[in-house]
């Protein structure tokens, strides 16, 4: 297929699956220009310097968990609590797939840019418990979810079992046998996740049906 993509959009993704990998401190704009074929003065033309450029790649990753967040607090979204679960944690499934395809560097750039004692980091995880306490503000609203007697701490701790998947991806893949942000990881994941949110650790989550609609 065509890559329809425009040459910004390019370097940017290159630039994050390299500073996913390797991390940004290291990484060149030489590297960056190279893997995505063109040369570095066109990768300062576009971003003026690998901090822009990294400025740029930032902002890019938040816009992604922010249409995550937005899509699963919409109106139109799924209800989070709603019966059967099985079929909620499938259209949870679908939200994380459609944004973190298999492959993506995303999870890897996350990782080291909150583990790291940057600004950036801090910016980035402080952006990320805002989005956390609007997501709660949102389900509370529509009567989802309850704020708590401490909203600041229920909004970090949704964000901190949220991250976690993506700080711990590779150590929860070993244990479980499966990636967690797999189609197959995300359909064992969700059932179990949701049913905690809904009932506590005393809820048991709805067995998901057979293909064919047999159990």
């Amino acid at each position: 297929m065509p890559d329809d993509r425009t040459t910004r959009a390019v370097i940017r993704d290159e630039a994050l699956r390299l500073f996913a990998a390797q991390g940004p401190d290291v990484v060149t704009v030489r590297q960056i220009a190279t893997a995505a074929g063109v040369s570095p003065g066109l990768v300062v033309h576009h971003f003026r310097s690998k901090d822009g450029l990294r400025q740029e790649v930032d902002h890019y990753v938040l816009t992604v968990f922010e249409r995550l967040l937005g899509e699963l607090t919409a109106d139109e979204g799924p209800d989070l609590f709603e019966e059967p679960r099985s079929a909620t944690a499938s259209s949870l499934g679908e939200v994380f797939l459609r944004h973190l395809p298999v492959g993506s560097p995303l999870p890897g750039y996350l990782r080291r840019l909150l583990l790291s004692d940057s600004e950036a980091g801090r910016g980035l995880f402080h952006r990320l418990y805002a989005m956390s306490r609007e997501t709660l503000d949102g389900l509370a609203e529509s009567g989802a979810a309850s704020r708590g007697r401490d909203p600041q701490v229920r909004a970090a701790l949704l964000l901190v079992n949220d991250l976690s998947v993506f700080l711990l991806r590779d150590q929860l893949t070993a244990v479980l046998g499966v990636d967690p942000l797999s189609a197959m990881g995300l359909a064992r994941w969700g059932p179990e996740l949701l049913s905690i949110y809904a009932g506590g650790l005393s809820a048991e989550p709805t067995a998901p049906e057979a293909e064919g609609g047999q159990a």
